[in-house]
């Protein structure tokens, strides 16, 4: 369910800044029990509340809505990109090799 999968990634950006359910609604204006069922994905807020929230998390719409877009390949690749920079230089050649790979297989199957 994509409310599902949305909520969740709300849930790990408000984690991520080391809110509460509790104090977020509170910057938002909002109640906890709002927060929590858009979290659960039980219910999906409108546009207004949706932007608060976005804005809220100090995020962009991409990170809300990367599983469920299929148009977010730049925001996948840039996350992951960070992600490698964080591993040992020998991890990220191995990697870097791996997906290199990938591609080209990828592209003679275009031609």
């Amino acid at each position: 369910m994509i409310d599902k999968r949305i909520g969740e990634r709300i849930k790990q950006c408000r984690e991520q800044l080391g809110l509460t359910q509790e104090q977020f609604a509170e910057r938002l204006g909002l109640t906890t029990n709002y927060i929590s069922t858009v979290e659960r994905g039980a219910s999906f807020p409108r546009c207004e509340k949706l932007i608060a929230i976005i804005n809220g998390l100090e995020t962009s719409a991409d990170a809300i809505f990367c599983d469920v877009i299929t148009h977010t390949s730049e925001y996948r690749s840039g996350i992951l990109s960070e992600e490698l920079k964080e591993l040992p230089a020998e991890e990220q050649q191995r990697i870097l090799e791996i997906v290199e790979l990938m591609i080209k297989q990828a592209k003679k199957k275009m031609d």
